[in-house]
C-alpha cells in the first residue's frame, strides 16, 4: 500500500510504503476493545480502601453485659450495625491486571493502526527535526496543517527540540516507536507517523 509524505510545512515529501498485514487489515472492534481494556486495567491504581472491623478506633470492651438489658447482644462497638463502624467486606487495594497473550497484543495494534488508515485519519511525515524548541512557531504549523488532538509518534527517539515545543501544546501527544499503544491511537484524531517511526512499527510487529 502506497501513502503519500510531507513535511512539517505541508509541502510534498515523496511516498512510502505500508505493510498490508499491518496497516491494511479489516478493523475488528472485539479485538480492540479487549486490547483497550487490558491496557485499561493494568493502569488502574487499585488502591481504594475502607476501615474493617479491626482496623476502625474504637475500644474491644464489651459495650454492655450480655443479659438482662432487654436489647440485643452485642460485643465491640466497631461492628458494622453502629455508626462509625467498620465496613463489612469492603473494597480493598488490589491490582485490577489481567493477562493478555503478546501475541493478542501485537494484533490489537495491527487493528488499531489499520482502523487509522480506514477512517482517513493516518498522515505520513517525513521527519519532525525542527532547528529551535520554539512552541509558538510548532503551533502554527500544526494549526495550518488542520491537526486537532494528534498523536505523533517517531522513530526509536524523538527529536529533542520537537519534544520540548510540543510540551506545552495540549493538543498534541508525542511518543517514540516503542511507547505506541491502542488505547493513545483510537483516542486520537489524528495518528502522525514519520518515516522512522513507520519503519520502527513495522520491524516491532513483522
Amino acid at each position: 500500500m502506497k501513502a503519500d509524505a510531507i513535511k512539517l510545512d505541508g509541502k510534498k515529501a515523496g511516498s512510502v510504503d505500508l505493510n498490508d498485514d499491518i496497516f491494511g487489515l479489516e478493523p475488528r472492534k472485539d479485538i480492540l476493545h479487549r486490547v483497550v481494556r487490558w491496557q485499561r486495567n493494568k493502569a488502574m491504581a487499585g488502591t481504594h480502601d475502607v476501615l474493617g472491623r479491626s482496623e476502625v478506633s474504637y475500644s474491644t470492651k464489651k459495650i454492655y453485659r450480655q443479659k438482662g438489658t432487654g436489647g440485643a447482644r452485642h460485643g465491640s462497638r466497631g461492628a458494622p450495625i453502629f455508626r462509625s463502624g467498620g465496613v463489612y467486606k469492603g473494597p480493598t487495594p488490589r491490582s485490577h491486571a489481567h493477562d493478555l497473550p503478546k501475541k493478542f497484543r501485537k494484533l490489537g495494534l495491527k487493528h488499531a493502526l489499520s482502523a487509522k488508515v480506514a477512517a482517513g485519519e493516518l498522515v505520513i511525515v517525513d521527519t519532525i527535526e525542527v532547528k529551535d524548541a520554539k512552541t509558538g512557531a510548532l503551533a502554527k504549523m500544526v494549526g495550518a496543517l488542520g491537526w486537532k488532538r494528534a498523536l505523533i509518534i517517531d522513530g526509536a527517539e524523538v527529536n529533542e527540540n520537537f519534544k520540548q515545543a510540543a510540551a506545552n501544546i495540549t493538543t498534541l501527544d508525542v511518543l517514540p516507536s516503542q511507547g505506541a499503544n491502542v488505547y493513545d491511537i483510537l483516542r486520537s484524531d489524528t495518528l502522525v507517523l514519520t518515516k522512522a517511526g513507520v519503519e520502527a512499527l513495522e520491524a516491532r510487529l513483522s
